[in-house]
């Protein structure tokens, strides 16, 4: 049993699992309710994907090699309502998701025990892999949030159903 290895896998799986989440709530709202904001305070689901490929972008390229927050990123912008299409915006979002799990399939087990920097912070690759994901998957929570309450009752569950749980646990063994 190789425990580097399996997390690395296991890494992987959860960044694809958080990204199919967030493509299936994205999948069903219109470009009308991707823009939309809620309040003065709030973000629109287009502004947390550009935030969150951003993120990924800035953090996944040169993982092991250079400071996760890049001099080129401008993270400040990533919450300005974009007037940029759909398609731009899944861009965005597939091309942050494409460097993450890129970055990740090139790691070795070996790598686990190295360290990386985020804004100067030194973090071990476990550290900066379990932030990566903690952070991702909160946003993609905030996605779904907004998606199910503006499609309310045309929302399509991505879990199992309401009233459906007793049929999904298991018989005796």
């Amino acid at each position: 049993m190789d425990l580097a290895a399996d997390y690395i896998a296991d890494v992987i799986v959860q960044f694809e699992r958080i990204k199919a989440h967030g493509d299936k709530a994205v999948a069903q709202v219109s470009d009308d309710e991707l823009t939309r904001v809620l309040d003065p305070e709030s973000n629109s689901i287009a502004i947390i994907m550009r935030h969150v490929g951003g993120n990924l972008r800035s953090r996944f390229t040169d993982f092991l090699t250079t400071d996760g927050e890049k001099p080129t990123r401008h993270r400040d912008g990533e919450f300005e309502l974009p007037s940029a299409s759909r398609d731009a915006i899944l861009d965005d979002w597939n091309n942050g998701f494409g460097c993450a799990l890129a970055a990740l399939r090139q790691l070795t087990p070996a790598d686990v025990a190295r360290h990386v920097h985020i804004r100067g912070e030194r973090l071990s690759v476990i550290q900066a892999l379990n932030r990566s994901m903690t952070h991702t998957a909160s946003h993609v929570g905030q996605i779904v949030w907004l998606a199910k309450h503006l499609r309310s009752t045309n929302w399509k569950t991505l879990s199992i159903p309401r009233g459906q749980s007793e049929q999904f646990k298991p018989g005796p063994r």
